[in-house]
């Protein structure tokens, strides 16, 4: 139940503040939204003519047989519902369209927060709850504005039509339904509470099923690897298990509800026959006035019993609701500066000045770093896993927000730059490379869309990729599918090698980037790898001591501390650490 609470299962949002956040995003279509209601009235006025019309056709023209006036009567009834089917196309073609305009502006809005979080926002949400978030939970309030609320509003304003039409026809039968109305009232109340409860637990489940289905079909190789099959079938149908509980459980308040809206129907009819046809027979009052109450009284449940499914659509939706505006109300862990120092080239000047970094909170993974680079100048960090090295790239990247101290770049603090102008400096290749579905020339083109074809050529060459892609059949503009899936991992790494390089980076790093390439190919790499550093400042990240050929600095890491800082010559003198690790590299043949 705990993972249910995590899903936001509190009345942290109220009904109303929720309905006057939706409005916001209705109001760049308040033109559109008034003529539908508009429409949507001039509906409601027309069905609420057609019983009072059957009232005059009986007491003014059947009783007195008065064909020509019963023609007359006939022609307006059939003028209404001609009126009344135009009115409702046009509303609900309006309806639509604007629920369809509001839902692309949440979900582009949901989307473009999601971008601007942090890493540190990624590692405490699973991907398939904020797919929920995105999709099926804009989805869901995108029902509730075209056949939800405003038809909420249109249901009420038929009952008080309907209700002050009764009144008109005669008030003491009107008072005669209000016996109805306690019973309705507690039904309704006792309804709300709890189909509210079982829906919005059931948002969480679906949530629960994005999830897991999302990391089971991206792990499915690992899934197969060590036959957990059964083991994930059975996980999947509990979960599974306690969404139809929670589905069941909305049903079983439905099949309660609707039929308990029909006896109320029924008993109301029941009190109108006795009372109103007593009343006829004594002659107080018209048969006219009888039969349009009882069908007022028809109608008069008719929506009652809608805005029971309407009343799904909307509580469904403020679940979603308060998931989606949950999103969008958490805050950035890092905020770009206001204004923000527009960086347009930098020379690539670095510096860690006094630098404390955690993941969590009094687990400190760097501490008190400091080093420099120069311009052009290349450092190799190296040290054990777990030693810190990745979280240097984190930091300077500004995927996570330091602790204490700071970092600068050509003397700037990165705090004070706007993301992505530091970004655009610094091109980063890391071990588990990412590739977006599309050609070889538009992975290359990511971070610079305006690279010539023989530019790319080029770049492939520099890289040693350009043999592989000229063997395939569409050479550059062969589709890689998902997530690069048709080539290998050395591939998808030297292919990353191109992406970074094609946006001719001032800062240049390099995360364990040549770990996936087999040796054949990293001694082609190895001879490109002297001239991509060439004139930039670049970070070398690696276990593999044969990468670290061209470095200018090494920097060795313990527990998050400069354990030793300097040349290979000086390292290799001081017989420390660094010392250690070549001679152990060097006795299993990878020699500097």
């Amino acid at each position: 139940m705990s993972e249910l609470h995590q899903e936001s299962l509190r009345d942290s949002y109220r009904d109303w503040t929720l309905f006057k956040r939706l409005a916001v995003y209705l109001m760049p279509y308040k033109g559109l939204v008034l003529l539908a209601i508009v429409f949507l009235f001039c509906v409601s006025l027309l069905s609420l003519s057609g019983p009072y019309l059957t009232k005059i056709a009986i007491d003014d023209y059947i009783s007195v047989s008065d064909l020509e006036g019963l023609n007359q009567i006939a022609l307006i009834y059939l003028i209404v519902l001609v009126a009344s089917f135009i009115f409702q196309f046009i509303q609900t073609y309006l309806m639509q369209y604007i629920g369809q305009r509001v839902m692309y502006d949440l979900r582009t809005q949901t989307f473009s927060h999601v971008h601007r979080m942090s890493f540190k926002f990624f590692d405490k949400n699973p991907i398939g709850k904020l797919i929920t978030r995105v999709v099926n939970d804009v989805e869901v309030l995108n029902e509730m504005l075209t056949s939800g609320l405003i038809m909420v509003f249109s249901d009420l304003f038929v009952l008080v039509g309907i209700f002050s039409m009764m009144f008109y026809l005669n008030w003491r039968m009107a008072l005669v339904i209000c016996v109805v109305f306690p019973l309705l009232y507690f039904a309704t109340y006792s309804y709300r509470i709890r189909a509210r409860d079982a829906l919005r637990k059931n948002r969480a489940h679906v949530t629960r099923l994005n999830s897991f289905l999302e990391e089971n079909l991206s792990g499915m190789s690992t899934v197969h690897l060590f036959y957990k099959e059964k083991s994930h079938n059975k996980k999947f149908k509990s979960i599974n298990e306690d969404k139809v509980s929670e589905d069941l459980r909305s049903v079983h308040y439905n099949a309660m509800y609707l039929p308990s809206i029909d006896v109320f129907s029924a008993l109301g009819m029941s009190l109108i026959i006795w009372y109103g046809g007593g009343k006829f027979i004594q002659d107080q009052i018209q048969l006219g006035v009888l039969v349009a109450f009882l069908q007022y009284l028809q109608k008069f449940f008719e929506p009652i019993r809608d805005l029971a499914e309407k009343f799904n659509i909307i509580q469904t939706a403020i679940a979603s609701a308060e998931r989606t505006f949950e999103l969008l109300d958490t805050p950035e862990d890092i905020v770009d500066p206001v204004p923000s120092d527009i960086v347009k080239q930098v020379r690539g000047e670095i510096e860690f000045r006094n630098v404390w970094f955690s993941y969590k909170k009094d687990e400190p993974v760097l501490q008190d770093l400091s080093f420099s680079l120069l311009k052009g100048e290349s450092l190799a960090v190296v040290g054990a896993t777990g030693a810190g090295k990745t979280s240097i790239i984190n930091t300077l990247c500004r995927f996570y927000e330091i602790s204490r101290g700071n970092i600068f770049l050509d003397g700037v603090s990165i705090k004070e730059m706007n993301r992505t102008d530091l970004r655009r400096q610094i091109a980063l290749v890391q071990q588990d490379v990412f590739l977006f579905s599309g050609s070889i020339s538009d992975n290359i083109r990511l971070g610079n869309s305006n690279l010539t074809s023989s530019q790319i050529e080029a770049i492939a060459k520099l890289v040693n990729l350009h043999p592989f892609i000229e063997s395939l059949p569409s050479k550059y503009e062969e589709n890689i599918r998902e997530r690069g899936s048709i080539l290998s991992l050395g591939q998808k790494q030297l292919l990353s090698f191109a992406r970074a390089l094609a946006v001719n980076p001032k800062v240049l790093v390099l995360d364990e980037a040549t770990s996936s390439i087999d040796t054949e190919t990293e001694r082609y790499v190895q001879n490109s790898i002297k001239e991509i550093i060439r004139g930039r400042t670049s970070i070398i990240i690696a276990h593999r001591l044969s990468t670290l050929k061209y470095v200018d600095k090494i920097l060795v890491l313990k527990e998050g501390q400069v354990a030793e800082y300097g040349t290979q010559h000086d390292l290799l003198k001081a017989k420390g650490i660094y010392w250690k690790l070549y001679n152990l590299q060097a006795g299993i043949g990878e020699k500097l």
